[in-house]
């Protein structure tokens, strides 16, 4: 006889969608207990959002039936998910820019009075107190549009936890956040699972996966192929599900760097946060930016991009200083970024690949300001080709491509533009373990070519295996420089702490 310890939350069963030509979900079953995290895995494409999208209501099913407490329900709507007690933090944010957090958090559920007016003093009462159960130092005052990615992602999260939700689904919730923001996600989401909440947890960090699921369920092709319960959560089973093959090298790191140093960072600084800080970058090499969200990595990058302008300090590229006061006086020069969020800064939705392509290097390709489309399309052809994107990416715009697609479009951008120098804030953030693979390939074969690669990444694991050497930056400045050879996960955590709570002799012992 089934308890009611016994039966789950929500249970989908033989759950089937199809878009025009796509079998999305084919017959899906998964089982979410009150108190458990349950990991939903698979490659982009392989029919997670679909099931995302169905619990949240945002589209029904063609077939199968959802149970509710072992009663069959119908999700008809956002509405409907949420008065079920379901909360969902979607990867691409909901956030309204223009408005302060604690309306964010509360946004289409504010406090009123018994007259309808708004009670704006209790709105921010209780948003402080449910970032402080986050363990989030964010002013509720603070307009969100001015917060980082990170932070902004905590502020979706802090949405969900404020409804007391029942069930809560988390895509990708730590593809923004350092190493430190996703430990007090972990605690939180352990917090609540002793409250018995259930939590559908989605990621592509699939280490991070092995430390806070209970159970799995991996989807290939729309088709569940590993079950909770069948075998233990290890990384290596896993990506064999996922991808139907092993992968033994899941960072195929080669050693290209050469001594010749072909920039230079001497005690830059900006108004945007970098603090007099220096650093040397080598033909070959990958230099990786390792911190905690906000220590200033990112602004490093603008700094060296001519993003922001430098307030002190001097680059200097090829033994020669240079002084970038725009984007494009960097990209003259041969410096390229890549940025941390594609999506809004690095991408153009409503063009094919050729356009993204060739957006930063159309003098070539134009003759009295007119743009040779012929051209830009024979141009471009290679690059698609050569990085293996998508061959779709020739024909429909780019927002109907997977994320590891995006991000490589975005890179051959650069290659293009024959940049000698990247800066890769970010590269692999929200994209499946394939399209990792692919990207650390072509980091290889960029670093191969003589070119020097300035890599910002949270995923600790990346940073340590892809890079050559390590900077370690604190408010806004490299502190020390490490072979990434000679650190370990548990280093790095140290070294990323704040110097006036990590003993320097300490920091690599």
């Amino acid at each position: 006889m089934t308890t009611q310890a016994d039966t789950p939350l929500w249970e989908f069963v033989d759950i089937s969608k199809a878009y025009p030509g796509v079998l999305a979900n084919d017959k899906v079953c998964i089982r979410l207990m009150p108190g458990s995290i349950h990991g939903l895995l698979g490659e982009n494409g392989c029919g997670k959002s679909t099931m995302i999208k169905t619990l949240s209501g945002v589209q029904q099913p063609d077939s199968g039936t959802i149970l509710h407490n072992g009663r069959p329900v119908v999700i008809a709507d956002p509405q409907a998910a949420r008065d079920f007690g379901i909360a969902t933090v979607f990867q691409e944010f909901s956030i309204v820019p223009t408005l302060s957090v604690g309306e964010n958090i509360y946004l289409g559920n504010m406090p009123r009075s018994r007259f309808g007016i708004v009670n704006w003093r209790k709105i921010h009462a209780d948003a402080a107190a449910v970032l402080a159960e986050m363990n989030v130092d964010i002013p509720t005052e603070a307009i969100a549009g001015s917060l980082s990615v990170g932070e902004q992602q905590l502020v979706e999260i802090a949405k969900a936890v404020a409804i007391n939700a029942k069930m809560i689904i988390l895509d990708e919730p730590t593809a923004a956040l350092g190493e430190d923001e996703i430990e007090r996600l972990h605690q939180l989401l352990r917090a609540m699972r002793k409250r018995g909440t259930a939590i559908l947890y989605v990621s592509h960090r699939l280490d991070e996966v092995e430390r806070i699921v209970d159970e799995v369920t991996i989807l290939r092709n729309g088709r569940v192929v590993r079950a909770s319960g069948e075998t233990e959560i290890n990384v290596a089973q896993i990506v064999s599900a996922m991808v139907g093959e092993d992968i033994g090298e899941h960072y195929p790191k080669e050693q290209n760097a050469s001594d010749e140093v072909v920039f230079e960072a001497r005690g830059i600084a900006t108004r945007a946060g970098v603090a007099e800080t220096s650093f040397s970058l080598r033909k070959g090499e990958v230099l990786g930016l390792g911190g905690v969200l906000g220590s200033g990595r990112t602004e490093i990058a603008r700094a060296i991009f001519g993003t922001d302008e430098l307030t002190a300090g001097e680059l200097v590229l090829n033994g020669a200083p240079v002084r970038f006061r725009r984007e494009i006086d960097a990209i003259e020069a041969g410096i390229a970024l890549v940025p941390e969020n594609r999506k809004y800064d690095g991408l153009f939705f409503n063009f094919r690949a050729s356009g993204n392509i060739t957006a930063a290097s159309l003098g070539g390709l134009s003759r009295f300001g007119v743009l040779n489309l012929r051209a830009e399309e024979r141009a471009t052809h290679d690059l698609i080709r050569d990085l293996e994107i998508s061959t779709q990416a020739e024909e429909k715009t780019v927002n109907f491509l997977s994320g590891g697609n995006q991000q490589k479009i975005v890179i051959a951008r650069w290659l293009f533009s024959n940049a000698q120098i990247l800066i890769l804030d970010e590269p692999t953030q929200g994209i499946d373990i394939g399209a990792k693979i692919a990207v650390y390939k072509l980091i290889n074969q960029l670093t191969r070519a003589g070119k020097s690669i300035i890599l910002i990444s949270s995923d600790h694991d990346e940073l340590l295996a892809m890079s050559d050497r390590i900077a370690v930056v604190q408010h806004g400045a490299v502190r020390r420089i490490v072979p990434a050879s000679e650190l370990g996960h548990d280093d790095l955590v140290r070294a990323s702490a704040d110097p006036a709570e990590t003993p320097k002799e300490e920091a690599f012992a």
